[in-house]
């Protein structure tokens, strides 16, 4: 070997040796990052999760809402964690990264069931719309039957006078002075109920339609980011065995 062929295995050395130096150094930045973030999800967790409010259909969907919509942290964190595997690993690592490991996997598992809860929260919600609406929609047409049960009660101009009265906010009500007026205000009156009702039906149908598109739009969005979610976390678990095995 010559001194220049020498020369040329020294500087390749110690190239490899500074890039060595260099990708523990940087290693052990990324791992900190991604321990800060993976704490950083704890306190989203706890934000998250006070006060709880379980068995309540909406709150549970907006928390898997939370937790799915906030994942890319904690994944983030875990994939720089276990970056570079167990080079530049401080002793104390080696049961965090273990722990770590087996915590994708029950999160990833964890991320699954949060489906067929979503799906059956989804359906108590869009129960609980319909319901309200419904409630609402026989309320006001109790009104309205009411008011109709008391005009076909109204004969006289006096009666009518007193129910024009009893609906107005301010009592004040047009003079009836002949049989003539009296039949105009009831058809009046009568035409005005009818489009009333068919109101209230085209409103609550409207709202019920937006209130369940809406719902099922976020609901599929969250399903849809817990499946992802669970397929990632396992693989992040399948992809460490190193961080489990002894040694």
């Amino acid at each position: 070997m010559t001194k220049l062929d020498g020369n040329k295995l020294t500087e390749s050395v110690e190239d490899i040796r500074q890039f060595n130096f260099s990708f523990l150094r940087s290693a052990t930045l990324l791992h900190w990052i991604g321990y800060g973030l993976l704490v950083l999800t704890l306190f989203d967790l706890v934000e998250t999760f006070i006060p709880p409010n379980f068995m309540n259909p909406a709150w549970e969907l907006q928390t898997i809402g939370a937790l799915v919509e906030r994942v890319p942290v904690p994944l983030l964190g875990l994939a720089l964690v276990f970056y570079g595997e167990r080079h530049g690993r401080e002793r104390w690592e080696v049961l965090v990264v273990k722990v770590l490991s087996w915590l994708a996997l029950v999160l990833g598992v964890l991320y699954f069931l949060l489906i067929p809860l979503g799906i059956l929260n989804t359906v108590r919600i869009n129960k609980q719309a319909s319901t309200q609406i419904t409630t609402q929609v026989n309320r006001g047409m109790t009104q309205f039957q009411q008011v109709k049960d008391a005009l076909e009660k109204a004969n006289t101009e006096a009666e009518m006078e007193k129910l024009l009265a009893s609906l107005s906010s301010e009592g004040r009500t047009p003079d009836i002075n002949n049989s003539q007026e009296l039949e105009r205000v009831k058809e009046q009156l009568a035409s005005f109920i009818a489009r009333g009702e068919q109101r209230i039906q085209t409103q609550a149908q409207s709202s019920l339609s937006s209130r369940r598109l809406g719902l099922f739009k976020s609901a599929v969005k969250w399903n849809l980011g817990a499946l992802v979610s669970g397929a990632l976390f396992i693989t992040i678990w399948k992809s460490t065995p190193w961080a489990r095995r002894k040694g």
